[in-house]
């Protein structure tokens, strides 16, 4: 039986978690010791778009599944939903030492790398360097401060997917099975299917270059067996998160990730059959030099949001104050971003200069099969992140690679480099450690320094052959270009010095064997210190104080007068904030502070329904404009507003005061008798005659995909109100002489099932958007209900996977450490 060494098999993993503890205790340190929280801007629009779902679970103890309070209706398994997955929730908590979320997403981050790198048998000491470079690389801390929490999340559980991977290959297949299974099972709670897309990316180009090792040493038997292994275990995961994405790919069809019905072959520019238009997807993408920011992070000058006329010391500001003219200072004060790369917004994703280093030895030092794998992902990720500028790989990639063209936001893939570059840049000093220190080796770690190194210093001495300056900013005054052009070059070269002198103190301890004359644990601690001293410093610089809020600070959600004034109608309606016109609020499209207290015609979600996103491009954009032409000219009337009136809009706040509160008296209502039917033959058209009639008297509908025959017409003496909401079913009371068809105020959507005094009905679409039934004459009790497969079905599976999986994670570790006492 083996004997277990405290100082040898437990005191380092107890070191790491310590050090992963304190680091994440100090670089937050305000929520621990300041009674503070994140302020995140994404958050805090969740937690307005959420707010109804939360309310109806506390009160109910059900899921909403569809909520209200956005959009005039979605589904609310898009927003916030708690799925049967509780098992793995628990295993996260554990993980995170319970640490509050979402800075816990970081320390878990720091943990699951340590394990992958431990899995390529990276020594612990080390190891715990590598996993602070991934844990604080610029790209989770920026994201974080966006509130992008689902994307850190997923982001932090890649590796522990990895190491079980290749903890299964090293031939400890029980112990990796488990840990694949498990690391899958969280990484997938975090919902973010686009870094799911991503770590596949990462697995696929292992497992090629795998099998090609395999076949080289003939052990392909072995490689399959441990595939299908592997495979089990994804499967595995994969079932704890099989109601999600079984809403999500029902979702996608009817969302702007999906293919719009208005696109059809012959009209130009609607080539892309399905997912996003390649403007949309490409809009953030890196320039062919921007990745330098991974080893020198102001060398474009940082963030889009460091505004350098707020530096008094700056050139920007000396010349300005130099200049005498205070309005024209004020004008060219919104042109003193220190960015000068080609994004609209950008913020520099640092991977630390020692680990761009340290990734250039590896490349030299570290088995070839992982340099082949690790240099491939870089590659990849570089290529990727370069979207529009990159345009004949990136279409490429866009319209054939299976799925690509459902995610925008193309920087994100650098974190394929990000993930590869600690875990080559390890395994090439392990490698280095334990060889003999020969002339050849030294002269290799020569090359790396130059080409690192002596990089940053090439940019240092050639700054003056940069620009600059953005392609907008050439009718600015020269005297102002010449202010702004010498501080970016300032950041530029400051910048390429630091990053050289963090290499250099690297390549000096690793070049002249100091590690060799120092205990080791002065060599470990060295090279802890220094990398977490690298990006912490950058970190500083895009998440500060300004990043917090007090915990009992709620006044982003505060009640205006105009709030409290159009909470006393308790009836049912829509509310259409266009406070944005008068300055004082944001675009209703783009937030969900009004969804907190109202429902609200508008929201804040990355997926919309598609149809709805288009009818508001489409009829509501040009309605608005009317109605502002119309109120400046004294007229407040909606009569000539269909589009409003049939998303039965009422309110309409321009400002925070009570007087700032129009309201509509000719909305629709929640339903009513239409006494003429449109038909029509293309969505084309379907949206164009929607924006045009009286939707009171008239309703547009597909003939192409809603039998004509059910259209029947009614007299104009039928009534039909609303008796009872919740987010799950909305009932109806309707009275008429001889029925006809009734339009409804609710977004149709697929999942929705309808009743006629208990027998179920026909639901058709009209107006683009809405809900239709033929109602009979007499009358009636109508009842839509929500009750969508995906989650009635697919909870259960959930659930079933998810504590599956949480015993075989126990079990697998259990028997891991049976085999280890026992060898």
């Amino acid at each position: 039986m083996k004997k277990i060494n405290f100082t040898a098999h437990i005191l380092p993993h107890v070191v790491a978690v310590g050090i992963f503890f304190l680091i994440t205790l100090f670089f937050f340190n305000p929520i621990f010791f300041e009674n503070k929280n994140l302020a995140q801007y994404d958050i805090q629009q969740f937690i307005g778009s959420s707010k109804a779902i939360s309310e109806y679970r506390v009160k109910t103890g059900e899921e909403a599944l569809w909520t209200n309070s956005m959009f005039s209706g979605m589904p609310a398994y898009l927003i916030s939903v708690q799925w049967g997955n509780v098992a793995i929730a628990f295993i996260k908590k554990a993980m995170s030492l319970m640490l509050p979320h979402p800075i816990s997403n970081i320390f878990i981050a720091f943990i699951c790398y340590y394990i992958m790198l431990l899995s390529f048998r990276i020594r612990p000491y080390l190891a715990i360097a590598g996993a602070i470079a991934f844990g604080l690389s610029s790209y989770m801390i920026i994201g974080l401060g966006a509130g992008h929490n689902g994307r850190i999340g997923a982001i932090a559980f890649m590796p522990l997917v990895m190491a079980g991977i290749q903890l299964a290959f090293n031939g400890k297949r029980i112990l990796g099975f488990g840990i694949t299974a498990t690391g899958m099972a969280l990484h997938l709670r975090e919902n973010h299917v686009q870094m799911t897309y991503y770590l596949l990316l990462i697995v696929i180009i292992f497992g090629i270059v795998q099998l090609i090792e395999a076949t080289k040493n003939k052990t392909l038997p072995e490689l399959l067996k441990t595939v299908g292994i592997l495979i089990i275990a994804v499967l595995l995961g994969a079932g704890t998160f099989f109601g999600q994405f079984w809403a999500i790919r029902e979702y996608s069809a009817y969302s702007t990730r999906g293919k719009s019905d208005l696109a059809t072959p012959h009209q130009p520019g609607n080539e892309e059959a399905a997912g996003m238009s390649k403007e949309y997807a490409f809009e953030f993408s890196n320039g062919i030099l921007e990745p330098v920011t991974l080893m020198i992070p102001n060398v474009f000058g940082g963030s889009s949001g460091n505004f350098l006329v707020t530096d008094q010391k700056s050139e920007v500001y000396q010349a300005l104050v130099r200049s005498g003219d205070q309005k024209t200072a004020n004008q060219l004060a919104q042109f003193t971003g220190a960015y000068w790369g080609d994004q609209r917004l950008a913020s520099p994703y640092y991977a630390g200069a020692i680990i761009v280093f340290l990734f250039v030895l590896g490349i030299i030092f570290a088995e070839k099969k992982y340099v082949w794998w690790l240099v491939t992902v870089s590659i990849l990720g570089l290529f990727l992140s370069w979207g529009n500028n990159f345009a004949a790989f990136n279409y490429l990639m866009f319209d054939y690679f299976p799925g690509y063209n459902i995610f925008r936001s193309v920087t994100f893939t650098l974190i394929l480099i990000l993930f590869a570059m600690p875990l080559l840049g390890l395994l090439g000093l392990e490698n280095l450690l334990v060889r003999k220190a020969d002339k050849n080796t030294k002269n290799k770690i020569l090359v790396a320094f130059a080409l690192t190194g002596g990089l940053c210093l090439l940019f240092w001495v050639f700054a003056g052959m940069f620009s600059f300056m953005k392609d907008n900013e050439a009718q600015l005054p020269a005297w102002f270009i010449d202010a702004l052009a010498d501080d970016r070059k300032s950041l530029f070269r400051s910048d390429a010095m630091r990053s050289f002198f963090f290499i250099l103190g690297a390549f000096i301890v690793i070049y002249f064997d100091v590690h060799k004359k120092i205990s080791p644990i002065g060599f470990y601690a060295f090279m802890i210190f220094m990398i977490t001293l690298d990006l912490a410093i950058v970190d500083k610089r895009y998440f500060t104080e300004d990043n917090y809020k007090r915990r009992s600070d709620n006044s982003f959600f505060a009640l205006t007068e105009a709030d409290q004034e159009i909470l006393k109608d308790t009836s049912n309606y829509r509310v259409y904030n266009l406070s944005y016109l008068t300055g004082k609020g944001d675009n209703p499209f783009a937030e969900a502070r009004t969804s907190y207290h109202h429902h609200s015609i508008g929201g804040y979600h990355a997926a919309k329904l598609r149809r709805y996103a288009e009818f508001y491009d489409s009829c509501l954009v040009r309605q608005t404009q009317q109605f502002v032409e119309q109120a400046q000219k004294g007229n407040t009337t909606f009569d000539s507003l269909p589009a409003f009136n049939m998303l039965n809009i009422k309110y309409i706040p321009i400002g925070p005061r009570r007087e700032d509160i129009l309201t509509n008296q000719s909305a629709n209502g929640n339903a009513w008798f239409v006494t003429q039917v449109l038909t029509t033959e293309s969505a084309l058209e379907e949206l164009d005659k929607t924006c045009s009639v009286n939707t009171k008297t008239t309703a547009v509908i597909n003939a192409s995909e809603f039998a004509a025959k059910e259209y029947a017409l009614t007299d104009s003496t039928g009534t039909i109100g609303m008796i009872r909401n919740t987010p799950k079913s909305i009932r109806y009371a309707s009275d008429s002489r001889s029925g006809g068809l009734v339009v409804f105020s609710e977004i149709y959507y697929p999942g929705w099932k309808a009743t006629i005094d208990g027998k179920q009905s026909n639901i058709l679409r009209a107006d683009y958007i809405l809900r239709a039934l033929q109602v009979p004459g007499g009358k009636h009790t109508i009842e839509f209900t929500f009750e969508p497969q995906a989650f009635i079905t697919g909870n259960k599976i959930t659930t079933a996977s998810s504590w599956l999986v949480f015993f075989i994670f126990l079990g697998s570790l259990g028997w891991s450490l049976k085999s280890e006492k026992d060898a």
